[in-house]
C-alpha cells in the first residue's frame, strides 16, 4: 500500500473503465498520428496506453515534447479502447488512459542504445549503462522471476521445517577445489580473509548444534576460470538434514522443485522424478547430465560386430573398445553427416560411421563389409525405419560414449527435435565406477597427470547411517557420532568421501583423524622450489605461501567471523 495515489500500469483492466487513475513510469513508445499522440507508459507491472487528446491543449503540447525513456505521472480517467483498436498482446490492450493532467519528471537525453526492444547490444555498453540496460524487457523479467523463485523456495522449505540461517562471508580459507578470494585484514597487516567458497563447515556446526534441518540463499565466491556454469560469484541455494536417509533428502528436492515450478511458470512437475544410474546415462545417453526432453538412445552394437572383419571395427573391438550407435529418424545429407563426423572428432572419435535405411535395405560405403546377419541385426537393435539413419562409433568405452553423446546433443539441435517449455527431471544415481576406473577420473591421451571429470564425492554412495550403526561401522567406536553422516571408501584412497553434503578424513586403517588445521597465509612470494604447490596455485610467478596454523607461538588468524582472533 502507497500513501501516494499510484496505480500501477500493468494492472489496469476494463473493470476500471471510469474510474481516474494516477500513472507513473517510463515512456516506452511514442506515436504521433497528426492529431491524437500516444504514448505506451512503462512500469515494472506492465504497460498502458496513454492518449494525448488536441482537446486537452496542456496536455497534449506536454505530449508533443515527450521522448522515450522520459519519466512522467499522468492523470486521467481509464477507457475502453475503441472496437478494433485492442492489443491482444498486452494484459492491458482493452483500455486506454486519457491524459488530463501530466507532469514531467525527469527529461531524457538519447539513450546509448534502444531501451524498448532486446537487439543485441555489446556487453560492455551495457554494463556501462546497467540502469538502462535493467529496464529492458528480458531483464527486468528475470529479476522478477528470480524474486519469485527465491519466494517460493523459502515458503515451501519454512513449511517442511527448515530454518534460514545466514552464516559468515569472511571467514579464515580452508581446502576446497578453487582458490579463494582474499581480503587483507586492516588491523593485522600480513594477514587475510577469505571469501567463502560455500557454507560447508558452518552447515556441519550446524547439525552438531542440533539445527537438524538448515538452508540458505547463499553467494559464493571462487576464482577460478569462468565457464558456462560457473562465475567468480553465484548464489546457490545450500540445505542440510539430519537423520535422515537418501530418500528423504530426494524427497524434499523433488517436491521443493515440483512446487517451484508450479507456483513460479504454472507447470506441474510429476513426483517421484526417474531415476537413472550413472552407468545407465553414460551408456544410453553418452553423458552424466542427459538431456530427455527427446530420444535419440545410444546402442550398444559391440555383439553385432562381434565377429566382424571390417579393419576400424575389428581393431576398436580387438583393443577393449566398443561399437556403439545412434538412430536418426529423420533423413539427413552428406553436408550433415560431414557436420556430425566432426563433432565426433572433436570428442576424440577418429570418425563417424553411418548407414542409411532404405526400403531394400541399407546404403552405406561400409555395408559391402557385413553380411546380412550383422545388417538385419542393425536393424533390430535400433529399430531403424525406411528413410532414418544410423550411426555409430568404434573405440574405447569413454570416447564412444562422450562423442556420441555430442552428437546426439547435435542432431536434436539439427532437426529441431529439443521440445521447448518441456522439462524433463532425472537423477542420476550410483556415481561408483565409470567403465572400471573411479568416475573422478579421466585417462587423457597425451602423458601428463589425470584431470577430475567429478568431485570423488560424486563416486560415492551412502552407506552408513546415524544412530548405531555408525557404532558398529569399521570406524569403531566413535565417542562422539555426527548426526547426519553418509559416506563411503573409495578405491585405494586413505579418506572417507563427502556424503549428505559432509566430510571426514579417515587413516587408512579406517579410524577418523582430526581434520586438517586452518592455514594461515603469510603474503610472500614463493621460493622456486615450491612451484609445484598444492592444487589451485597458479602455474608461475608469485604465489601465497600457506603454512599450517600454529607453526610458531605467534601465529595469528583473522576471525572466521568478521572479527580478528587467535586460532
Amino acid at each position: 500500500m502507497s500513501l501516494t495515489p499510484r496505480t500501477p500500469a500493468g494492472a489496469i483492466r476494463s473493470e476500471q473503465v471510469g474510474r481516474v487513475v494516477d500513472v507513473y513510469g517510463w515512456v516506452h513508445r511514442r506515436r504521433d498520428l497528426g492529431g491524437l499522440i500516444f504514448i505506451d507508459l512503462r512500469d515494472r507491472s506492465g504497460i498502458v496506453q496513454v492518449k494525448f487528446d488536441p482537446a486537452n491543449a496542456q496536455a497534449h503540447a506536454i505530449g508533443g515534447e515527450l521522448r522515450p525513456e522520459s519519466v512522467i505521472h499522468v492523470q486521467g480517467p481509464v477507457q475502453r479502447r475503441p472496437p478494433g483498436t485492442e492489443n491482444k498482446e498486452l494484459a492491458t490492450g482493452e483500455v486506454e488512459v486519457e491524459a488530463r493532467d501530466v507532469t514531467i519528471l525527469n527529461r531524457a537525453q538519447p539513450p546509448p542504445f534502444v531501451v524498448n526492444d532486446d537487439s543485441p547490444v555489446d556487453e560492455q555498453v551495457r554494463l556501462r549503462y546497467r540502469y538502462l540496460d535493467l529496464r529492458r524487457t528480458r531483464m527486468a523479467r528475470n529479476l522478477q522471476l528470480r524474486h519469485r523463485m527465491t519466494k517460493a523456495i523459502r515458503d515451501f522449505l519454512d513449511a517442511e521445517g527448515f530454518l534460514e540461517i545466514e552464516t559468515p562471508v569472511l571467514i579464515r580459507s580452508t581446502p576446497e577445489g578453487a582458490r579463494d578470494f582474499l581480503v587483507p585484514s586492516r588491523l593485522k597487516p600480513g594477514h587475510v580473509y577469505a571469501l567463502a567458497q560455500s557454507p560447508q563447515l558452518y552447515k556441519q556446526l550446524l547439525m552438531v548444534a542440533g539445527m537438524d534441518r538448515y538452508f540458505q540463499i547463499v553467494r559464493c565466491y571462487r576464482d577460478e576460470d569462468q565457464r558456462a556454469d560457473r562465475q567468480p560469484e553465484f548464489t546457490q541455494l545450500d540445505l542440510e538434514m539430519s537423520f535422515v536417509g537418501e530418500d528423504d533428502v530426494l524427497d524434499v528436492i523433488e517436491r521443493s522443485f515440483a512446487h517451484v515450478w508450479q507456483k513460479v511458470l504454472g507447470l506441474a512437475v510429476p513426483t517421484p522424478m526417474r531415476r537413472i544410474t550413472h552407468a545407465e546415462a553414460i551408456s544410453r545417453y553418452g553423458v552424466d547430465k542427459p538431456d530427455l526432453r527427446y530420444g535419440l538412445e545410444i546402442h550398444d552394437l559391440s555383439s553385432i560386430f562381434g565377429r566382424t572383419e571390417f579393419k576400424i571395427f575389428r581393431q576398436a573391438l580387438d583393443a577393449g573398445g566398443v561399437v556403439r550407435g545412434l538412430r536418426i529418424p529423420r533423413a539427413v545429407g552428406g553436408k550433415e553427416i560431414d557436420t556430425l563426423t566432426e563433432v565426433a572428432r572433436a570428442e576424440g572419435a577418429k570418425g563417424l560411421a553411418f548407414w542409411h535405411r532404405e526400403a531394400d535395405g541399407w546404403r552405406s560405403p561400409i555395408a559391402k563389409f557385413f553380411d546380412e546377419r550383422a545388417l538385419s541385426q542393425l536393424q533390430e537393435a535400433t529399430h531403424a525405419e525406411p528413410g532414418d539413419v544410423v550411426v555409430a562409433v568404434a573405440d574405447q568405452v569413454e570416447v564412444a560414449s562422450a562423442s556420441l553423446g555430442a552428437v546426439r546433443k547435435a542432431t536434436a539441435r539439427m532437426l529441431g527435435l529439443v521440445k521447448e517449455g518441456l522439462f524433463e527431471f532425472v537423477w542420476v544415481t550410483d556415481y561408483r565406477r565409470d567403465h572400471g576406473r573411479p568416475p573422478s577420473v579421466h585417462r587423457a591421451e597425451a602423458p601428463g597427470p589425470r584431470a577430475a571429470n567429478h568431485r570423488p564425492a560424486q563416486g560415492a554412495r551412502a552407506q552408513l547411517r546415524p544412530g548405531a550403526e555408525w557404532h558398529r561401522a569399521r570406524l569403531g567406536q566413535h565417542p562422539n557420532p555426527r548426526p547426519g553422516v553418509a559416506a563411503t571408501r573409495l578405491p585405494g584412497s586413505g579418506h572417507l568421501a563427502r556424503g549428505g553434503g559432509k566430510a571426514l578424513w579417515i587413516s587408512p586403517d579406517g579410524l577418523p583423524l582430526r581434520r586438517a588445521a586452518t592455514r594461515r597465509v603469510r603474503l610472500r612470494p614463493r621460493s622456486r622450489r615450491h612451484a609445484g604447490g598444492r592444487r589451485g596455485n597458479d602455474p608461475g610467478g608469485d604465489r601465497l605461501s600457506q603454512e599450517p596454523a600454529g607453526r610458531r607461538a605467534d601465529d595469528r588468524c583473522a576471525g572466521s567471523r568478521g572479527s580478528e582472533t587467535t586460532p
